[in-house]
């Protein structure tokens, strides 16, 4: 039998996400059929899978040892980064009690992956443990984590949440669109300035995706909206600022592509002759600027209602200036060698 007292951080989780959080490999067959004998209490009651649970709850699980981590270990996680004594410096732009708004640069992960290389949520777990605002020892599940996920080579402000109810209702403000983002990019052509709509359908196979002018007809493609403003122009370089009025994978990259005016410096979508004319070897991408719509008094995050966070001086903008000193005439075959063909799609 093993047991927990359930942290603030703990608190309103489902009682049988819990079970499953803190165990290993249990399948969940047996885990509901635990829940039918018995075998799962809270505060010497039987628990069921529904209950949602409250700080300072004892949680008794009568389940075989085999399914728990060896004592003293914490459930396995994805891989460790390599040099997780040695985690870059966390930037940060805004922070309160709840959550803190984070500059990622490019190349950072945001999310630990196969490689275990060095991530965000990483470097922001052992910034808040040198700060004393969280012990992975005196916590049963929880870990700090971030919002909103950001591509490798995408630069820019992530939202990253302290406790588990910040983190819950921070999803809900995205989940129900009263966060906008608003990202600078520098593109190969000058792009028209409006509001854009298209179809999108992922390859989850070779993440990638393609664009469409209309529905299919078995209805798996997904409309996304763009907008796109041309703050400055450069030769063939355009500055822009992009709204996001819908956020799928890859939206700003393959959108702009499909409108045959890619990001500079993309390599999945973009334009290769370009990318190496100019020598830049990583998408010229930035998330630039987090605004908070009327969020709703029952979220513990209404306070937030109204705020706007920027990032001031985004290294993007030198990038562009640097272009602009720079300007050059490319061929016109130049411009429109797109990867992939993305315009055979429309």
């Amino acid at each position: 039998m093993k047991q927990y007292t359930a942290t603030a951080n703990d608190e309103g989780v489902r009682l049988s996400r819990f079970v499953q959080s803190v165990t290993r490999d249990f399948p969940t067959s047996l885990l509901y059929k635990s829940f039918r004998n018995k075998r799962i209490k809270v505060n010497g009651k039987k628990g069921v899978p529904e209950d949602r649970i409250k700080a300072g709850d004892l949680i008794e699980l009568y389940i075989n040892d085999e399914f728990f981590p060896p004592e003293g270990a914490k459930p396995a996680r994805k891989p460790a980064p390599k040099k997780q004594q040695n985690q870059p410096k966390v930037t940060v732009i805004y922070e309160d009690e709840n959550i803190a708004v984070l500059y990622k640069p490019t190349h950072l992960l945001c999310h630990s992956d196969r490689t275990g290389d060095a991530n965000l949520v990483d470097a922001f777990t052992q910034y808040l443990a040198q700060k004393g605002e969280y012990d992975p020892q005196g916590e049963n599940r929880f870990k700090p984590g971030i919002c909103n996920r950001l591509d490798r080579g995408t630069e820019g402000l992530v939202i990253a949440a302290k406790s588990y109810a910040a983190l819950r209702d921070m999803n809900e403000i995205i989940r129900t669109d009263l966060l906008k983002k608003e990202y600078y990019t520098i593109t190969v052509g000058i792009p028209q300035s409006g509001r854009f709509t298209a179809w999108w359908e992922h390859d989850e196979k070779n993440n990638k995706v393609s664009i469409h002018a209309h529905q299919s007809q078995d209805e798996r493609r997904k409309q996304i909206i763009t907008d796109v403003d041309v703050l400055r122009t450069a030769g063939p370089f355009a500055l822009c600022r992009i709204g996001l009025i819908t956020g799928r994978t890859h939206q700003i990259r393959a959108h702009l592509a499909y409108l045959g005016k890619p990001v500079l410096g993309d390599i999945k979508y973009g334009n290769r002759k370009m990318n190496e004319r100019t020598g830049t070897r990583t998408q010229a991408l930035c998330a630039v600027r987090i605004s908070f719509l009327d969020i709703p008094e029952e979220n513990a995050l209404h306070y937030l209602s109204g705020k706007v966070i920027k990032l001031k001086d985004p290294q993007i903008v030198k990038q562009f200036d640097t272009l602009d000193k720079n300007k050059q005439a490319p061929a016109e075959e130049d411009i429109y060698d797109i990867v992939g063909q993305p315009t055979a799609h429309r």
